[in-house]
């Protein structure tokens, strides 16, 4: 049987967490040029506005995610990753439930997010379509970008 799925808010110290936002920055670098790399790095995850949480299943981390505070009523998904060893086992279904939950305690009205337009990307489209994100315009301080897709729901 399966251990189930523990997430935890994170305070970005650990180095399993440090090791596996270097796995996600280095897969964003294989696909994307540098200034259409949107995610954040250790420091820039500790900023206020952030909510960072882990997946862990048997002591092991196997995700993450966060969200972004952008005013009262809409967050942004940052973050959103599986361990290589872990893809394909539900882990990014946990977490954006999670998130998503958490949105609505908030109080927010629309939860939005970035990702890659490469070929690559396309499981993660696929599953913020399967929880009803739908294609939008650039949010935020966002701009048009070949190599980006922006997606948003309506809480």
């Amino acid at each position: 049987m399966t251990a189930a799925f523990e997430i935890r808010v994170d305070d970005l110290r650990g180095p399993e967490v440090a090791a596996l936002l270097q796995e996600h920055l280095d897969e964003m670098a294989k696909y994307s040029p540098p200034e259409s790399i949107h995610a954040l790095d250790l420091e820039r995850l500790r900023r206020p506005e952030i909510t960072f949480w882990t997946v862990w299943q048997n002591d092991e981390l196997v995700g993450c995610g966060a969200i972004r505070q952008l005013d009262a009523t809409h967050g942004e998904i940052k973050s959103m990753r599986t361990s290589y060893r872990h893809r394909r086992k539900g882990v990014a279904a946990v977490m954006l439930q999670h998130i998503l939950d958490e949105a609505a305690q908030r109080g927010y009205r629309r939860l939005s997010l970035e990702t890659g337009s490469p070929a690559a990307f396309e499981p993660a489209r696929q599953l913020y379509a399967r929880f009803g994100f739908t294609f939008c315009q650039p949010f935020g301080d966002y701009r048009e970008d070949t190599y980006s897709v922006f997606m948003t729901r309506t809480l």
